[in-house]
């Protein structure tokens, strides 16, 4: 224990290379966290690295980035779009698009949502109270 507790405070042999203060800070930030236990920051730390880990590898495998041998956005958010285990994602990285098209699909939803897009919208939120 005392040696995990020299390495958390800032040893050469990190366990993690997330900054904990960081972490601390985020964990906080929830209105439900009061204090928080060395061990639970360090765990949370070491799940976040393992996840951005498995998250690039999986992106790097799965995408078109491994024919330049680089990882690139688009491989992540095709990962994100793609992938029911990283679709909670899909918000985070979305998709790049220009900003013509952006504007385009903005001034395309103006024009349906005047005329009945209303309709879909309720439609998807019962489909999601069913499930």
């Amino acid at each position: 224990r005392r040696k995990m507790a020299a390495r958390l405070s800032g040893g050469e042999n990190r366990l993690v290379s997330l900054p904990l203060s960081r972490i601390r800070v985020i964990m906080k930030s929830s209105p439900e966290v009061s204090s928080i236990n060395q061990d639970a920051l360090f765990l949370t730390a070491k799940a976040t690295e393992l996840f951005v880990q498995y998250l690039a590898t999986y992106s790097y495998k799965h995408g078109r980035g491994k024919e330049k041998s680089a990882l690139t956005y688009s491989d992540l958010s095709h990962t994100a779009e793609e992938c029911e285990t990283f679709q909670f994602l899909a918000d985070i990285l979305p998709k790049k698009i220009l900003a013509s098209k952006y504007l385009k699909m903005l001034e395309k939803e103006k024009r349906d949502g005047a005329v009945g897009g209303d309709d879909e919208e309720e439609e998807e939120e019962d489909d999601e109270d069913e499930s």
